[in-house]
């Protein structure tokens, strides 16, 4: 496996497969928020049971975490090999002709998307993980009490128009890094070219449905509440 990670073809094979994990869990993601758009009740149950259930807190969780540091971390280092790579610059190159402006920039809306995500984390993820493990609380299913705090949170978190900026901001360079990394996964694995054309519809409806989803949510919280 380690020899099969040293060569580009697997680290992008590696990349590819952890792409799709992320993208697995974007879903679910999405799907658990926009309940909150419709019933604070259902998203509170849905989040607690999310947050509680052992299999996703122990089992899921860790495996989620680490396929986003190995994304970025495998992304950041075939970028590196790649311009390492090209050691004669063309004279009458033309770069915008030959390629895409997103995947000419895949590192730089990475980093902004990896820059995002570390912000959501202490949004997020470090008060749960506070709120569970250090002051201890994992009392009650329905009971109204701390455990149900999640629709109050989302909301208080998008009151701040910078944050929802921060947010819409993130998520469209999310769409565009999506819009290139999606079929790049699927080249990566070989995918057969009678499958290319409905391939490339589905994931132009994912990389951008998806992202817009989530700036709809963070954008209904702001101007309803």
């Amino acid at each position: 496996m380690s020899g099969f990670l040293k060569s580009s073809i697997g680290k992008k094979v590696a990349m590819s497969l952890s792409a799709f994990l992320l993208m697995s869990f974007l879903i679910l993601h999405f799907s658990i928020n926009f309940l909150s758009v419709f019933s604070e009740d259902i998203f509170n149950s849905a989040s607690h049971f999310m947050g509680t259930n052992w299999v996703i807190q122990f089992l899921m969780q860790p495996i989620l975490i680490f396929g986003v540091v190995f994304h970025f971390v495998m992304g950041f280092v075939l970028e590196f090999q790649n311009r390492s790579a090209r050691k004669i610059s063309y004279v009458n190159s033309n770069p915008g002709g030959n390629s895409t402006w997103m995947s000419r920039n895949m590192l730089l809306s990475g980093a902004v998307i990896l820059a995002f995500l570390v912000l959501h984390f202490i949004d997020f993820w470090i008060p749960e993980m506070n709120t569970k493990y250090i002051q201890g609380d994992m009392s009650g299913l329905l009971d109204g009490g701390e455990s149900l705090r999640y629709y109050t949170e989302t909301v208080h978190k998008f009151e701040s128009p910078w944050r929802v900026g921060v947010y819409v901001l993130a998520f469209v360079l999310l769409s565009l890094h999506l819009l290139h990394g999606f079929n790049s996964a699927f080249q990566s694995l070989g995918a057969n070219n009678k499958y290319v054309k409905g391939l490339k519809g589905f994931s132009r409806v994912y990389a951008i449905g998806i992202p817009l989803g989530f700036i709809f949510i963070a954008l209904f919280h702001h101007f309803s509440h």
